[in-house]
């Protein structure tokens, strides 16, 4: 069963798309598998302390985009297929690549600069 132990919530942005969030990034480092059992609303809103309501709200938009699915009595399953993966994958790379370059931008790096320390930075990452 999927667990929501490690959902670390952030200011600034609803909790129910932090939610969504948890799941695609989940799915997108294959932490999360299709058939993967969700934890009932009732448990989510325990163990983050939220409004049942914005369990449910996060439940309805990913059964809406086809990531879950819910039935009364068998509970919420994860149901994305691999190219459902591959396009969160996608998605999620881009977002955070679009916020890493504007916030470059605003501290005056030039994009040859922004490439090299990317450049080290990845390195650096391979080496640990």
């Amino acid at each position: 069963m999927i667990s929501f132990e490690a959902f670390r919530s952030v200011e600034g942005m609803p909790i129910y798309l932090q939610m969504i969030r948890f799941v695609k990034q989940g799915l997108a480092a294959g932490q999360f598998l299709d058939g993967d059992e969700l934890p009932s609303r009732r448990l989510v809103s325990a163990t983050l302390a939220v409004n049942p309501n914005t369990v449910q709200k996060a439940y309805r938009q990913l059964e809406e985009e086809g990531l879950i699915q819910s039935r009364p009595g068998a509970g919420s399953h994860i149901t994305a297929s691999p190219q459902q993966v591959e396009d969160i994958r996608q998605e999620l790379f881009r977002s955070e690549v679009q916020e890493t370059v504007a916030a470059m931008k605003r501290m005056g790096l030039k994009k040859e600069e922004a490439v090299a320390l990317l450049r080290q930075l990845y390195d650096e990452e391979e080496r640990e």
